[in-house]
């Protein structure tokens, strides 16, 4: 990953800051329920405001598609930004126009104000070019720290950086540096865990590792589909059998790349996926015709660990179960601890994120032990394919 700019190699005592944030946190009855995305935020602003800059954060929430939806407001969240950063927070009814630039022209060296949500405005999605020069109209310089967003080329993602000064925030810096330890410059062996239910949601993903990793353990639903290609009978599991041709070209560039695939030896197998099921442990060429695998077994489990003692460096994305009901969440729930007990040896860079791995790895109790857990879903995962992301490209020195 070439470098980016960051907030070490700027001054901003006294200069309009435009901070780009992903404040898309859980509402119930206009109150925050969960303020995590707020408070991993924060440093950003503390710091900016601390070194005396006059802070414009911006952010979108949910999907309003261009209409003033009263129930999307930001309002709600100026409390719990304001305790998070340790200062009084102002707002502003609007993201550009009057309203906006006479808070931010009111805001003294170190103060902070919130704009009202981005998609309030059609053009922030379309990247229009004169509701970019609005919003760069309100700042000095621009900072992005919402790398959850950066997938998506809207106006105040790529707009707004190509026309200010633009740096990279704290949590976007963190980001950016654990994703280019996990693929970029690595420490090898390198090992990915992938799972989930589809292979088609994630052909992308796959290509693309087959050729940056050294070992690839596919789990959950997808990796009936490669057992499935290779001739094993897998009962009325969940697979999709139309693209075994596809499973067998993957595993064909892997072999070709020079990239060993994991795959299940055993499996927990069911009549149906309910909670207090009577379940088995089967040997994948043992699977009942009238049974499906909803978890890999523990012989699985320690192969996979073992192989993983030997690697330096991890990435996860996925689980290798239906781990949201007990108990296949078991191989989900090891793998993990297995990963997690390597990192706190030192012996193992654990990098995860996307889709479901975050509450997979929340379920198994191992969140805080790996050295990066990243939540941005959508722009983890265009990463692991090896997409540019626009607001990424924007920060490049």
């Amino acid at each position: 990953m070439a470098a980016f700019k960051t907030l070490d190699q700027v001054e901003v005592a006294g200069r309009r800051v435009l901070v780009r944030l992903d404040l898309n946190v859980p509402m119930k009855d206009g109150r925050v329920t969960d303020a995590t995305r707020i408070e991993r935020a924060a440093p950003t602003v503390r710091e900016l405001a601390g070194k005396g800059a006059r802070v414009i954060v911006a952010s979108h929430y949910g999907r309003p598609k261009g209409q003033r939806v009263p129930e999307m407001s930001l309002a709600p969240l100026v409390d719990p930004l304001s305790a998070a950063v340790g200062r009084k927070v102002a707002f502003a009814a609007d993201c550009v126009g009057p309203d906006a630039e006479a808070v931010v022209d009111g805001l003294a060296d170190g103060g902070v104000v919130l704009l009202e949500n981005l998609r309030f405005h059609a053009e922030e999605e379309a990247n229009d070019p004169a509701f970019a020069d609005a919003l760069a109209a309100l700042c000095d310089l621009y900072v992005d720290d919402a790398f959850s967003a950066s997938h998506r080329a809207h106006a105040s993602i790529d707009g707004v950086a190509r026309r200010r000064p633009a740096y990279a925030g704290r949590l976007m810096q963190a980001e950016l540096e654990a994703l280019s330890r996990a693929l970029e410059a690595p420490t090898r062996p390198v090992a990915a865990v992938v799972g989930g239910a589809k292979v088609s949601t994630k052909l992308e993903l796959l290509g693309n590792l087959v050729e940056k990793v050294d070992v690839l353990a596919i789990g959950g639903g997808m990796a009936n589909t490669f057992l499935y290609a290779q001739g094993v009978e897998i009962g009325r599991s969940l697979a999709e059998r139309d693209l075994a041709d596809t499973a067998r070209a993957i595993l064909a560039k892997a072999e070709a790349k020079g990239c060993e695939i994991l795959l299940a030896v055993d499996a927990v197998v069911a009549e149906k996926l309910a909670p207090g099921v009577a379940t088995a442990v089967v040997g994948v060429d043992a699977v009942p015709a009238d049974r499906m695998i909803l978890d890999v077994g523990p012989a699985t489990v320690a192969a996979m660990a073992e192989r993983l003692a030997s690697c330096r460096t991890l990435v996860w994305n996925g689980p290798l179960g239906a781990f949201e009901t007990a108990p296949f969440d078991a191989g989900t729930n090891a793998l993990a601890r297995a990963a997690a007990e390597l990192t706190d040896q030192g012996r193992l860079l654990t990098v995860a994120g996307g889709g479901d791995t975050v509450a997979a790895l929340a379920h198994a109790g191992v969140l805080e032990r790996f050295s990066y857990v990243s939540t941005a879903g959508g722009a983890f995962l265009e990463w692991l394919e090896g997409k540019e992301l626009p607001g990424v490209a924007v920060l490049r020195a």
